[in-house]
């Protein structure tokens, strides 16, 4: 691979250097020089919780893992991690046989698989939002199969449906975050799964016990304890307020855009595992009109953390180096020698001009931010 050179105005974990950044696969130095004022180079992004796009829905194997990891590279995510749906368990094998071969044979031009998000089936049937309605109650065996076809590296549960911390130990053995999402559970059951090592939360407020000043909920308990949640910040799932709420209450809290299928396709009907959902404009939604995941970007979500009026460097933080954190990886989501080549360069106004992966370039960027 022949190396790149990049000039702009590179963030680092130590701040805006302005000069040039040099890779090829890896990033192998970072220069101060003469560069562009008007040129931004961040991370690439990190999404840690999508289920599709372009047409594509991860339950449906390899190449639509593929197709839906090209779409999410073209809007500035580098890596991801291809997220199920609640599903019987030979659906659930078949969808991590397809991530696993997605994995070992990527193809070009598209986001890094990371592994697996695991959403369901250990959540609650109270709390489906839109799951499709395949909820079950603790099944160590087969947790144990499906993470051998894939790495799981997040799994969303409810806590009151494992009262003894059966469920979060073996993810704790197998070396899963889990997060605690599609739950009714009480504030003293959620504080107690953070003890016992529950890593965070799943799309906050979506889907889980509300926050009310006599029964705090699971947003409660994230809200008082929560070092890291995720946020669908399409500004549909969750209000302007409320996110500035999680923004200053959970020191990492990052984006994620939960996108379906429809994301960046026309109005129409599209799948999420065995449900119909429907995109009209901004939103996807199930026949009776709640929310279904979303047709959010992650360049969306910087535009729309700016638009709450926070820097760019910190939107670019939420968006990849946290997420990164999150999964441990120190070569993703930071711009230092030795890391991958995953970068974003950016123009004033924070629309993508480019963006690469481990140092290679993807095509069709798209520059004018938006769903499509």
């Amino acid at each position: 691979m022949d190396p790149i050179v990049l000039a702009g105005r590179i963030l680092t974990p130590a701040g805006w250097i302005a000069g040039s950044l040099r890779c090829t696969a890896q990033i192998a130095a970072i220069e101060p020089g003469p560069a562009p004022e008007d040129r931004f180079i961040v991370p690439g992004f990190v999404d840690l919780h999508v289920h599709g796009g372009a047409g594509a829905d991860c339950m449906a194997g390899a190449d639509a893992v593929r197709r839906m990891a090209r779409f999410h590279a073209r809007h500035g995510t580098t890596s991801l991690l291809a997220t199920t749906v609640t599903a019987p368990a030979d659906a659930l094998h078949a969808a991590m046989a397809g991530i696993a071969a997605a994995m070992a044979e990527p193809g070009d031009g598209g986001a890094r698989v990371l592994g697996a998000h695991l959403e369901g089936p250990f959540v609650s049937p109270r709390a489906l939002g839109a799951q499709p309605p395949f909820a079950i109650p603790p099944d160590l065996p087969l947790l144990e199969e499906l993470a051998a076809t894939a790495p799981i590296r997040v799994a969303t549960y409810a806590p009151e449906i494992d009262p003894e911390g059966a469920l979060l130990a073996c993810f704790r053995r197998l070396g899963i975050r889990a997060q605690i999402g599609h739950t009714t559970c009480s504030y003293a059951q959620a504080r107690m799964a953070l003890a016992n090592g529950a890593a965070g939360f799943t799309h906050l407020y979506n889907a889980m016990s509300g926050l009310h000043h006599r029964q705090p909920g699971a947003v409660g308990a994230a809200l008082a304890h929560a070092e890291s949640a995720e946020l669908i910040l399409d500004l549909q799932h969750v209000d302007e307020g409320a996110a500035l709420a999680a923004l200053r209450a959970i020191p990492k809290l990052h984006c994620i855009t939960d996108a379906v299928a429809a994301a960046g396709m026309p109005d129409g009907d599209y799948r999420l595992g065995t449900h119909t959902v429907t995109k009209r404009g901004e939103t996807v939604r199930l026949a009776d009109g709640s929310l279904a995941g979303s047709v959010l970007t992650m360049d969306r979500a910087v535009q729309n953390l700016l638009s709450l009026g926070l820097p760019l460097a910190e939107a670019a933080r939420r968006c990849s180096t946290l997420p990164a954190d999150h999964l441990g990886l120190p070569d993703r989501g930071r711009l230092v020698p030795g890391a991958a080549a995953d970068l974003v360069v950016l123009d004033a106004r924070g629309r993508l001009e480019a963006v690469l992966v481990e140092g290679r370039a993807v095509e069709e960027v798209a520059g004018d931010i938006g769903p499509g």
